[in-house]
């Protein structure tokens, strides 16, 4: 079974590439957003960045027990793990991470019709520029694809 990380600042088309990939190749799609509620895997709220606060290593734990269940079944023949946090897990248990780029005035126009507060905005512009998600994925020795989605993306480019 393979394991597909999707990583990206927010509005860089995670989720768009996450779900076509899925589509393409009858993996299971696992949007991490939607765990962290449902299993109430948030630490706490930071009201000033209005996000929720996440232990990487606990949800790295939670991911992996995840993971190794979805091996014990021989019919599911893969993931996607749609989040910005996905590249933090351990590079044993992921085959590829693809990291989804956006242009800068692009980003803040996806982050602004968002609603995002200014200050989230410039966090996360800031996290784009210095190549932040990349960076962390290359840190822990994954293998890697950077694609752009500022103007679309042809998913048959990412072979899997």
């Amino acid at each position: 079974m393979k394991v597909i990380c999707v990583t990206g600042i927010p509005a860089t088309g995670k989720t768009t590439i996450a779900k076509k990939l899925a589509e393409k190749y009858h993996f299971q799609n696992f949007d991490v957003s939607r765990a962290v509620a449902k299993y109430r895997l948030a630490e706490g709220y930071d009201k000033k960045r209005k996000t929720k606060v996440i232990d990487t290593k606990k949800l790295n734990k939670f991911l992996i027990n995840h993971i190794s269940q979805l091996k014990a079944d021989k019919k599911i023949r893969g993931i996607i793990i749609d989040s910005h946090l996905s590249h933090y897990l351990p590079k044993k248990y992921v085959n590829l991470v693809v990291v989804t780029k956006c242009d800068i005035k692009e980003l803040n126009k996806r982050l602004k019709k968002r609603r995002y507060s200014q200050d989230k905005i410039k966090e996360n512009l800031q996290a784009e520029i210095f190549n932040i998600c990349c960076n962390e994925a290359f840190e822990g020795k994954h293998k890697i694809i950077v694609i752009d989605t500022t103007k679309g993306f042809n998913i048959n480019r990412i072979k899997i």
